[in-house]
């Protein structure tokens, strides 16, 4: 890079709880915190840190655009202490709208440079803590019932034969759709790029809200080929559904998921607390070995899982976070996509 249906059983998670050994010290109270990853991440992240810190964890699963809009509501009473998750951008929305609080965790430096720049950029408000690749998941069976290739390139998505059979997120609701306009703008320049959004428009048979949504749809038949991160695509290859990837030949984007302090914290002190363990390997352990998450950790000593994607083998962008990630800019994109493409008939 150039900054660059799995449901364990009790079992299994008490005994990966068990293995992950994080030191919190024990404290008293509750944090409240807002989450933008898959529910069993959340979950179970919840659950580690209740344990190994005493601090009882108040925890809702939602997507980036959704937490954002929260954010911008409550800002007067916030009710949320920690944003843990979620692709980047609406995190340096929230900073640079003033939603959230500096904090430097004494983790930072264990961090790669990618993470570290993430807390840089959004003025110490934002910090990354895992990245993943932009690609293509489908539906290995359904292609070949139909006798068609994989498409490896974003010009392949505007074919006629993928009528009504891809998806992708609606970027005003999911922050990895809006990394996907951002990157196409980036590879194709953005007179291109909405032209060419203009006719991906009549292959699309719906814009889910959630990111996640389209690599669902893969998995479950109802969709050929969906946009979406390439971690998800192997979460699904991995519970057993015929689910494969590519990444794109033109090049692709990425996300810095990222982790916020909420301006207003009711539980200050324990979201420091929460943030702090996030960061350690121990806890980031947990998206692999309980949640079955392929991304790349942000702590440098956190292993990778295996089967994760192999960063050295993608086209990657020079994605420009600091401009994609601004209020401003984010707004006209988002404002341009929903006037010129997602009015038209499909």
């Amino acid at each position: 890079m150039k900054t660059s249906a799995y449901r364990p059983k009790l079992s299994h998670l008490a005994m990966a709880f068990l293995a992950l050994g994080a030191t919190v010290a024990k404290a008293d109270g509750t944090v409240n915190v807002v989450c933008g990853v898959q529910a069993e991440w959340c979950s179970a992240a919840a659950t580690a840190f209740q344990r190994d810190s005493g601090i009882k964890v108040n925890m809702t699963n939602k997507s980036g655009g959704e937490v954002l809009a929260q954010l911008r509501a409550e800002a007067n009473n916030p009710k949320v202490d920690v944003w843990f998750g979620g692709s980047g951008d609406p995190h340096l929305d929230a900073a640079a709208t003033g939603l959230t609080d500096p904090y430097t965790s004494p983790r930072l430096k264990e961090l790669h440079r990618w993470a570290q720049m993430e807390h840089e950029v959004s003025g110490g408000r934002a910090v990354g803590v895992y990245t993943g690749a932009l690609g293509f998941s489908f539906n290995t069976e359904l292609l070949a019932k139909k006798k068609l290739d994989a498409p490896k390139c974003w010009s392949d998505l505007v074919k006629s034969e993928w009528k009504g059979e891809v998806q992708i997120a609606n970027p005003n609701s999911s922050s990895t759709a809006y990394i996907a306009l951002a990157s196409i703008v980036q590879v194709m320049g953005e007179e291109k790029a909405f032209e060419f959004l203009k006719k991906l428009h009549t292959n699309i048979s719906s814009y889910p809200k959630s990111g996640v949504g389209p690599v669902k749809a893969v998995a479950r038949g109802e969709t050929m080929v969906g946009i979406s991160f390439v971690h998800d695509a192997i979460t699904e290859a991995q519970a057993k559904f015929p689910v494969g990837h590519t990444t794109p030949c033109e090049g692709t984007g990425y996300e810095i998921g990222a982790m916020s302090i909420i301006k207003g914290a009711r539980n200050l002190e324990n979201a420091k607390k929460f943030y702090d363990w996030a960061l350690t390997p121990a806890a980031q352990t947990i998206a692999y070995q309980v949640a079955k998450q392929f991304q790349i950790q942000s702590n440098k000593a956190t292993p990778a899982a295996p089967g994760a994607p192999k960063f050295s083998e993608i086209k990657f962008i020079n994605y420009d976070v600091k401009k994609y990630g601004d209020p401003a800019e984010r707004s006209r994109l988002l404002g341009k996509w929903e006037k010129d493409v997602n009015s038209l008939p499909r």
